[in-house]
Order: structure tokens, then sequence, then C-alpha cells
């Protein structure tokens, strides 16, 4: 693959760079995420008029830009430097693969449009683990995520031409905001039950939607109860939704990743401006040689992320492996900030913390790191490997 960005990719982060750091700042984020939407609904229109974010990566005879899973990553990684809570991940970045993956061509052409213009957002709705139900931590053919059997997790049941869900979603990403829902059900009856993907409107009888407080207050979170709930299936009946599933998490973690190496890049950038500026003893903490090995220290990892996450916007399938490094990296780099800002870095009137919970809760929902790297382990064989190995001694 080919590592040098285009010209127009360097124009997308530049452009993108500059409206972030006129509009938003981690402090900003964190305010922005505790109105009502979530987000900051005026910049996310300004963001979607002016540069056309949530059609970055969609098809232009759906009115997106036609580009690839790299642009679409360079926007993430711009906007986890700022921590920006906006609808990117779940519409962009879940559910639209989602769509592409299994909505009939008149799916796309309603649902699409509406999403590269900004004027639809949408939320994946799992009954279970998000992480397992898009094959991150492990295979998800079996349908442990989704619940199944006679009962649990949500269930799915014709009536007359339509359907209708009743079950519970405990963590779904924007689900308290979004306009469409994509919810995974179980349908077909004991012991053929198999999952599917459902259509809900957010303002459908019967939904009850109820914001969470999470830990990371910039990834707004809701639980989904559904009771008896109009549904429309998406794709076809027949449709293989643990292999789009795992085709989408594989973007969605590459995504995620990018993101994971911009919030690394913003807390090193955040720091290394206090240690110019803090002094001790008559000079910049930054002098210190302790200190500068500690930051050199922390931008190879920066730099190790990034190539991680953009290698996987060119294979999708290294995604998960790649979510592994940016996570610990993020991790790695939080801690360090909070350090090297001394008294102050522990405070949460300081933004110092939001990095912190921003790698911490992001491990929790896509992970943990050692889990990500388990399974992929797993898929290129090595345990196999290992196993066969340990036998013939």
């Amino acid at each position: 693959m080919d590592a040098a960005f285009t010209t127009e990719q360097h124009e997308i982060r530049r452009t993108l760079r500059e409206a972030l750091t006129e509009h938003t700042s981690p402090a900003g984020s964190a305010a922005a995420a505790r109105t009502p939407e979530g987000y900051d609904t005026e910049l996310w229109a300004r963001l979607a008029g002016q540069l056309g974010l949530p059609g970055l990566a969609l098809p232009a005879r759906y009115g997106g830009a036609d580009r690839t899973l790299t642009e679409l990553a360079l926007a993430c990684e711009e906007s986890g430097r700022v921590l920006l809570p906006s609808p990117l991940l779940a519409t962009a970045g879940l559910a639209a693969p989602l769509i592409c993956a299994l909505g009939t061509p008149a799916q796309c052409a309603e649902l699409l449009p509406r999403i590269a213009d900004s004027s639809l957002t949408c939320a994946l709705a799992v009954p279970g683990n998000l992480a397992e139900a898009l094959a991150l931590t492990g295979d998800n053919t079996a349908g442990v995520w989704a619940g199944g059997g006679r009962a649990g997790g949500i269930q799915a049941r014709r009536t007359g031409d339509g359907w209708t869900l009743y079950g519970e979603a405990p963590q779904v990403l924007d689900g308290h905001s979004a306009r469409l829902l994509l919810v995974a059900a179980h349908t077909g009856g004991f012991p053929r039950s198999r999952p599917l993907l459902f259509q809900v409107d957010a303002d459908a009888p019967g939904l009850t939607r109820t914001r969470l407080t999470a830990l990371d207050e910039t990834r707004p979170q809701a639980r989904l109860e559904l009771r008896d709930s109009p549904a429309r299936l998406l794709g076809e009946d027949g449709a293989d939704v643990p292999r789009a599933l795992h085709a989408t998490g594989c973007g969605a973690a590459t995504l995620l990743a990018a993101e994971a190496a911009g919030a690394a890049a913003g807390a090193l950038s955040t720091t290394v401006e206090h240690v110019r500026t803090r002094e001790k003893s008559g000079r910049p903490t930054g002098s210190l040689q302790a200190v500068e090995h500690r930051l050199a220290d922390l931008y190879v990892h920066v730099q190790a992320a990034r190539s991680a996450a953009y290698y996987a916007a060119g294979d999708p399938e290294a995604g998960a492996l790649a979510l592994a490094q940016c996570l610990e990296t993020l991790r790695t780099v939080a801690g360090e900030t909070v350090q090297l800002h001394g008294g102050t870095g522990f405070t949460w009137e300081h933004e110092a913390h939001l990095y912190v919970k921003r790698a911490a809760a992001d491990e929790l929902l896509f992970g943990p790191v050692h889990r990500l790297r388990d399974a992929a382990a797993e898929r290129a064989g090595l345990f196999a490997f290992s196993k066969e190995t340990a036998g013939r001694q």
C-alpha cells in the first residue's frame, strides 16, 4: 500500500483541523455533550454542509463524496484530537455501511442521501456486547450477542405485513438522539432463530429511550426498551447479518483506531505546551532531560499508533489489531498527561481527565485490548500453531 497521503487528503485534514480548532476544544466538547442532543448541532451542520463529513465515504449516486475509508479515518483522527462528540461514528461508521451492505435498492435510495446531507442520524442497537456483535473480540456467527433462545435479547415477530420488536438494548451509542435506529433482533423461533436488522423510527410506539450517565460524557449512550414497537426489515429475510456486522466492525475499528490516535496526539500536544511554560527552579520543566525522554517516548507511541490506524484503513481486516494498539497508546499518553501536568492534571477542572475517560470508556465498549489481540491471533491461526507445536513436543 502507498503510505503517503494525497494532496486531497492533506487538504481534508487541514480544513477539518482549522474548523475544529476555531469552533471547539476538549472542554468545549464536554460542554456540547451535556446538551440534550449530546453534541453541537450547529457545528455538525457546518461540518456536513461545508465538508460533507457524514457522506465522505458514501457513493456519489447517493449524494456522498465517494471517498475511501482513509478519508473517513482522517476525519475521525481530527475529531479525536478535540474529543468531538458527534454522530459521525454511529451514523457514518456503523449504520451507513450496514445500510449499504444489507439494504434493498429502495432502502439505500431513501436513507443514504439523508445521511449524506446530515438530515438523518442513526444508531446501531444490539441487545448484547457491541464488540462481540461486530466480531471485534471473537466470532459473531453464533449470535450469542443477540440473545437468542426462547427469550432474552430482542425478539422480532411478524404482524401482517410488518414486524414488531420486543426487548432491550442496554448500551446504544447516540441512542438517545438518533432519528433512525438499526436494531438487531432474533426471529425464526427456537431453535432456528437467527439475527436480522430492523429499522425503528425514533418516535415509534412502544419505544423508550433513556440517556445513560456515561463514563465518557463525550461518547453519549442510551438504553432502549422496545415493547411491541413497529419495525421494518433492513434488506431481505435471508440476509447474512453476522457477516455484514463483521465487515462493518472492521471498518469501525479502523475509525476508532484513528480517533484514538488523534486523541493521543491531542493529549500529547496539550502536555508539550504545558511543560514549555511551566517552570521549576527557574527553568521550563520541558527542558529537564527526564521530561524530554518521557515526551519522546510518547511521541513514538503516537506515531506508531497512527501508522497502525492508516495501515488498517488500507486493510480493514487489521482494524481490530490496530484498535488494540491505538487504545493502549491513548491509555498510556493520557496517564502521562495527568502525571506531567502535576498538581493540576488530576483535577476535574483540567481537560486531562477527559482523555483518561475516553481511553477507559472506549476500551470498555470496544475491547478490552487483550481480547482484541486474542481474537486477532485466533483469526490468524497463531493459537492453532502453538497448540500443534506443543503437541509435537
